[in-house]
């Protein structure tokens, strides 16, 4: 006989029952509430559901013996499962107070937000009796509202039963690179439209294209808690709340994000020649004191402010809802944080052709980091940074190096990444205001040092790149340089260690004639290994040209007598437009498959539905003139015509004779008449 339940204590009572029968212990496995460790009670803190939220969040039930900790929610009928709309699990007061799915999801958005997890394991149980029980379960990766997965196949808590169980669970649980890379397109989606908005509104206000990154760029960093280089809190960040519009010149809005950018670097410890030339660049925002006049609110803010305020908290505010909460709030997903920063950053240009600046997506420069197989051990360089997308990508990859070899969180990880951002990245960038931005996007990251030089890449002292050891290089040379900017990847080549590897996406003309006297240098010293031909579409909209992806090996001559790999990846799977990015054929698994193509060509174990092979990977010998570096100059097209081609040239005829009898038909009928 099937009893209703009453109260929520009777679904406690059904979840520590399940708990019970997988051998999980109370107290020992498991414990319900505030009977938690210190360290998830300091994680909870300032997550409880009431308003003040002064007090730590308390979950149903948690956890805490296996690596990542498990946290449920537990509410009295079905209906009280989720609380959602259209754009996703609602996340106001009332919902996390009422609907189980809301209230775990708040806790471990909490927790994550708190630096002290990076992942947590987020279960929902509603039911009206033991017969009618929902379970949902989310991997949570994040603190932002979205940064959580689903988990549908999981509909009982079977997996909690040991740690070889979990551990199995966990595999399928947590993100994989189709998961990455939805994510990653699906961010830059949001951003894009932000930043849309976002670029208006500082149009409306006459800031400059450069102004309005630097704008972006500075006031991010004014948002972010101060701490000192041990980590310590020294103060908290800005809020548009701290503007107030007041017209001194010392309180004035745009002087206050200044003081406290310069308050965030100066616990940096940064060099005094590069933080002078920082503060130099965000100067930029309260150098117009009439932005920092009271005016009408511009209605993509007017929610967010009672009354009128400056241009310049209207501005403020807008980052600080839509892209600070975003972006900063993935802090503790160290995968894809970066590539949406960067990405916004491009879009953020708006008509950034203007300072003359292409920004790489952020999917090709992972998958040319993932081409080198750059791993915690590499030493990787970029001459012409950018925002510094390809070192965001290296660092990535590196890190899930690290966390994958001693584990996520432990010391040695721990110790091994702070290494990794403090010593194996190095960025140079000429352009002041992408140097600034290159500067605060790694800063932001937490690269310790922030190494990033300014100047022109070919003439830094020679003692940079002894002492650095680069073994990995990946560019984008400017579009406008000489030669296509192929000298860029020569001179970095140059500066490598023997054996080193080297990428660089450029304009493919400069592999097809337009750079013979820089391609010739570098076969004499180096080898070209691979070219990708990518997309002609791929820079929309800041830039329409034909590109490739050129790989090399360092130092060592290249041998004619060997093949060159050249693919055609002009079809990666995406149709690029001013509108933004869609998909059309299976991106996600073709950038995931060019890199299988890469390593293994005729024999990559790709579907054979989305390649042929044959068609797009070719082995073939270059010639030592530097000028077919290219994969249609290697293109065989057969001429020889196939008995379908004579089948269909034959229906082609028969086609015009009848087309030339029903019009001939059709005169006669006309002259009857």
């Amino acid at each position: 006989m099937t009893v209703n339940w009453k109260l929520e204590s009777d679904v406690n009572d059904w979840v520590k029952k399940q708990l019970e029968n997988l051998g999980l212990v109370k107290l020992v496995d498991f414990n319900e509430e505030s009977g938690m460790s210190d360290y998830l009670k300091e994680a909870l803190k300032g997550a409880a559901k009431t308003k003040t939220k002064t007090n730590f969040g308390k979950p149903d039930f948690h956890v805490e013996k296996y690596d990542i900790p498990v946290i449920f929610e537990n509410k009295f009928g079905l209906n009280k499962l989720v609380s959602q709309t259209k754009d996703g699990v609602k996340f106001d007061e009332k919902s996390i107070d009422t609907y189980a799915v809301n209230g775990v999801l708040h806790y471990s958005r909490s927790m994550i937000d708190s630096d002290k997890y990076s992942e947590v394991i987020a279960i929902a149980v509603a039911g009206d009796n033991a017969e009618n029980v929902a379970i949902k379960v989310f991997y949570v990766f994040g603190s932002a509202e979205n940064a959580h997965k689903e988990l549908p196949a999981v509909t009982t808590l079977d997996f909690l039963e040991n740690k070889r169980t979990f551990a199995e669970f966990y595999n399928e649980a947590k993100l994989s690179e189709e998961d990455k890379h939805q994510i990653l397109i699906d961010s830059q989606a949001t951003l894009q439209t932000y930043a849309k908005k976002l670029n208006r509104l500082m149009h409306n206000h006459n800031i400059t294209a450069p102004q309005r990154v630097l704008y972006v760029s500075g006031m991010l960093l004014a948002m972010q808690e101060v701490v000192n280089s041990k980590g310590e809190y020294i103060d908290d960040g800005l809020t548009p709340d701290d503007l107030k519009g007041i017209q001194t010149a010392s309180k004035r809005d745009g002087k206050k994000i200044v003081d406290q950018i310069k308050t965030f670097l100066d616990e940096r410890n940064i060099e005094p020649e590069k933080l002078k030339l920082m503060m130099a660049s965000f100067g930029e925002i309260s150098k117009d004191i009439q932005r920092d006049e009271v005016t009408e609110n511009d209605k993509e803010v007017a929610k967010f402010i009672d009354g009128q305020s400056s241009v310049t908290k209207q501005i403020f505010t807008f980052i600080f809802e839509y892209i600070f909460k975003s972006i900063d709030g993935l802090g503790g997903h160290i995968d894809i944080m970066g590539e949406m920063y960067s990405e916004f950053l491009k879009y953020a240009l708006g008509d950034g052709k203007e300072i003359g600046i292409v920004l790489t997506p952020p999917y090709v420069t992972k998958m040319m980091a993932q081409i080198l197989d750059i791993d915690m051990d590499n030493k990787v360089m970029d001459l012409a940074t950018g925002s510094a997308g390809f070192l965001i990508s290296a660092m990535e990859l590196m890190v899930d190096s690290a966390n994958e070899k001693y584990g996520q969180r432990t010391s040695k990880a721990e110790k091994t990444i702070r290494n990794i951002k403090r010593n194996n990245l190095l960025g140079i960038e000429l352009n002041a205001e992408m140097y600034t931005l290159a500067t605060t996007n790694m800063i932001l990251r937490g690269d310790g040092s922030s190494r990033i030089e300014k100047g022109s890449a070919f003439n830094r002292p020679e003692s940079l790149f002894t002492d650095f050891k680069a073994d990995r290089v990946l560019l984008n040379p400017p579009f406008s340089y000489d030669e296509n900017g192929l000298p860029f990847i020569a001179y970095g080549l140059n500066k490598m260690e023997r054996g080193g590897l080297g990428a660089v996406i450029i304009q493919d003309s400069a592999g097809s004639g337009k750079a013979t006297k820089t391609a010739q240098s570098i076969l004499k010293k180096h080898t070209l290994l691979a070219s990708i031909k990518m997309p002609v579409d791929l820079f929309v909209p800041m830039a329409g040209v034909q590109t490739s992806i050129y790989i090399f090996e360092a130092h060592k001559p290249h041998d004619y007598e060997r093949p060159v790999k050249f693919i055609d990846f002009r079809n990666d799977g995406y149709k690029r437009a001013k509108r933004g990015i869609s998909e059309v054929d299976n991106p996600v698994q073709r950038y995931q498959d060019v890199i299988k193509i890469y390593k293994a060509g005729l024999h990559a174990d790709v579907d054979e539905n989305l390649w042929n092979l044959d068609a797009v990977y070719i082995d073939s010998f270059i010639k030592d003139k530097g000028d077919d570096w290219n994969f249609e100059q290697h293109q065989v097209i057969d001429t020889k015509p196939t008995l379908d081609d004579f089948k269909m040239t034959v229906a082609d005829f028969l086609d015009w004779e009848v087309d030339q009898f029903l019009k001939n038909k059709g005169d006669d009928e006309s002259k009857k008449a």
